[in-house]
């Protein structure tokens, strides 16, 4: 399988609703990232949990995904599951964000997300950045939502390994839901790995690319 890599890539944003959206759906590529390039701008903006134990936790696990990084984190006070009604402020939120950075890649959720938040979230991102590639993570839940992703990001052992330690480690708040466990982190990353011919992969939908076939430097 043919593999693209964009040029240039010196600065990430990435979204999340809520704490550990980001680490559960892009966690693996985060660290991929981040170790192949250091010093990489990833400016972080997540639209809940602020002033909790959860801002807590997300800071310390993003600080961990992110080794390296010239790293930002921001966590806002939306109230969890409201998102439709906090429209203009999380719009207004990413407008912001968007007036300190030019990123080369953002990592956010998905259009196809069943989490009325996540699905929010991702609708919002094209209305503010155009022309820049963006990837839907994918986040397992009851829903049973997963879909067809159409972007892997193969993740060599030890990076899908680093990924359950890190959210074990980082997000003890959620170690009391039943499907918040290796077998469920490393299933999902084996079957997109399959998928991409790889061991282990995070996926991701998108929903635009422009490809360059006319230079063959």
């Amino acid at each position: 399988m043919t593999g693209l890599r964009p040029a240039g890539l010196d600065a990430v944003v990435a979204l999340g609703a809520h704490c550990d959206d980001l680490a559960i759906g892009a966690g693996g590529t985060l660290l991929t990232l981040c170790a192949g390039r250091p010093g990489l701008r990833v400016d972080a903006l997540v639209l809940s949990g602020g002033g909790t134990g959860r801002e807590d936790e997300e800071r310390a696990a993003l600080a961990a995904f992110c080794p390296g990084a010239d790293l930002a984190v921001t966590v806002l006070k939306l109230p969890d599951g409201r998102l439709p009604a906090h429209w203009d402020e999380a719009k207004n939120a990413l407008e912001d964000l968007r007036a300190r950075t030019e990123p080369g890649l953002i990592l956010a959720p998905w259009r196809g997300d069943a989490h009325q938040d996540h699905r929010g979230l991702a609708e919002l991102v094209p209305t503010v950045w155009r022309g820049c590639l963006a990837l839907g993570y994918e986040i397992v839940k009851w829903d049973g939502d997963l879909g067809r992703p159409s972007v892997y990001q193969p993740l060599d052992p030890e990076t899908a390994e680093a990924k359950v330690r890190l959210l074990q480690q980082h997000y003890p708040s959620q170690r009391h839901r039943p499907w918040y466990d290796r077998e469920t982190f490393l299933g999902l990353a084996r079957v997109r790995g399959v998928e991409c011919g790889a061991r282990y992969a995070e996926a991701f939908h998108t929903n635009k690319i422009v490809i360059d076939l006319a230079s063959g430097g």
